[in-house]
């Protein structure tokens, strides 16, 4: 099949974190009864008027700084209108003319590159009610009307899925780890929009666009994306055209979907919104947000990596905002970031997981994790006295000496004493150094284990296994 070139844009709607709604003094919230949380602004009464949460134009003063966007200072509000059972006004409040934020970009990396994906614009709107259709009943719930958005829109810059998927990943991210929303797609807090078209080459013009709506997951973008570029694909090597529509993504086929075809554009008769006065913002108001905002995902990841945590572990542990805050409380020690990872990723994690834990409802104080990466550095405690002190560590408020003497563990590091150790074991054991001089090098699992039976458990591992490799390396076969 002859390669097409795609051109994809991304539209993403994303759910503010502020108390109350955009236009009323409605809580905003998730998960609520239906219709718990509204009044008669966000219900669309007639005579009702907007008042703006100044919150959520900080907000998206945030979005617009930490996305790389001019910020316009100057703005206002307008009437997208149009009737649907969700809009109970006949038109949602939006940005058109006079976006908060333009002209911006996410760095992603792709293959080992980096690339800047181009942001278009960022508008401040407010959410529609939730709809739930029941067989021939549809059911509306207006917990979501007013919820404050920011719509993030890229230009079509985006030339894959797998770029497309890694730059919702790093939106996601950056917006998160800002303060800026909770980013639960599965709560539809972050919702996207795929648009793509096909061409066999850049001098020509764009194909024919279509959009893809309802898409759940992060993976099911890339895959959503690449399904779709594939039934285009087939239909222009058959010379067959299509027209503009929109589409959805279906789970269980796995596959897009019709919705509708795009017959005409859609006239939404945009004007200024008569009833909210214009936004004009100061450098003073602009400086004040930019104190607000936490370290970044990127400035965390740069200060792990500039410690010797790998990238790999440093990617692993923003996954984790609990994980990552606690981490940062040792940013001003001089702690071994490596170990001190490496254990809340490891042990830690695996204990919180299985017995449903939050770090923070843990007895893990900073003290108490300090003086355990510093036992581990200093190799007074192993991994394997770690995996049988974790429950202690993390449930009881006992100190790690009176843990280790509770349970009273002893870790044998003299060497002289290991040397008499290992200098027994390959005296008891000639053929499995044959063995091991022979390049057979379960051997030399084999007489480890030994000496580690030797000493009932209690000598070093790390410093056992060299210097009994050191004692091996001076030995020749008979």
């Amino acid at each position: 099949m002859t390669n097409y070139m795609k051109t994809i844009g991304i539209e993403v709607h994303v759910e503010l974190k502020t108390k109350t709604k955009i236009f009323s003094p409605s809580k905003n919230g998730y998960g609520m009864g239906a219709n718990t949380l509204t009044n008669v602004v966000d219900l669309g009464y007639p005579g009702t008027l907007p008042t703006l949460n100044e919150e959520v134009v900080n907000q998206a003063i945030k979005a617009a700084i930490v996305l790389n966007c001019k910020i316009r200072k100057e703005m206002h509000f307008d009437r997208k209108n149009y009737f649907y059972p969700d809009n109970s006004k006949n038109y949602q409040i939006t940005q058109s003319r006079t976006p908060i934020g333009y002209d911006g970009y996410v760095e992603i990396e792709v293959e080992g590159k980096k690339k800047k994906i181009e942001i278009e614009e960022i508008h401040i709107e407010e959410d529609t009610c939730k709809s739930a259709h029941r067989k021939d009943v549809t059911l509306l719930d207006f917990n979501r009307a007013g919820v404050p958005l920011v719509e993030i829109v890229t230009k079509p810059c985006i030339s894959s899925p797998e770029e497309a998927k890694l730059y919702i990943e790093k939106l996601r991210e950056t917006l998160f780890y800002a303060d800026i929303s909770d980013c639960k797609i599965e709560e539809g807090s972050m919702r996207c929009d795929a648009n793509i078209s096909l061409r066999k080459k850049e001098s020509d013009p764009f194909g024919t666009k279509v959009e893809i709506k309802n898409i759940g997951s992060i993976s099911n973008v890339k895959l959503s994306l690449e399904k779709e570029a594939l039934r285009q694909e087939k239909l222009l090597e058959n010379n067959e055209s299509f027209p503009a529509q929109t589409r959805r993504f279906d789970d269980k086929l796995n596959d897009t979907v019709l919705m509708r075809i795009k017959e005409t554009g859609n006239d939404y008769r945009y004007f200024p919104e008569p009833d909210i006065p214009y936004l004009y913002l100061t450098d003073e108001m602009i400086e004040a947000v930019k104190k607000t905002i936490p370290l970044t995902a990127d400035e965390r990841r740069e200060e792990y990596m500039a410690r010797g945590v790998s990238k790999i572990n440093s990617d692993k542990i923003l996954l984790n905002r609990s994980l990552s805050d606690y981490l940062n409380k040792f940013l001003t020690t001089d702690i071994d970031f490596v170990i001190a990872t490496n254990l809340l990723l490891g042990d830690i994690s695996y204990y919180l997981n299985k017995h449903f834990l939050k770090l923070e409802e843990t007895k893990l104080t900073t003290d108490k994790f300090t003086d355990l990466v510093n036992k581990l550095a200093e190799k007074t405690l192993t991994s394997k006295n770690v995996k049988d002190m974790i429950e202690d560590i993390l449930q009881n408020e006992a100190s790690i000496d009176e843990i280790i003497k509770d349970k009273n563990i002893v870790n044998i590091t003299d060497d002289s004493y290991l040397e008499e150790i290992i200098a027994e074991v390959l005296e008891n054991n000639k053929e499995s150094i044959k063995d091991y001089l022979s390049g057979h090098d379960r051997a030399f699992k084999y007489l480890m284990g030994q000496v580690m039976k030797a000493s009932r458990g209690s000598a070093n591992p790390a410093l056992a296994s060299k210097m009994l490799e050191e004692k091996l390396q001076n030995l020749t076969i008979d």
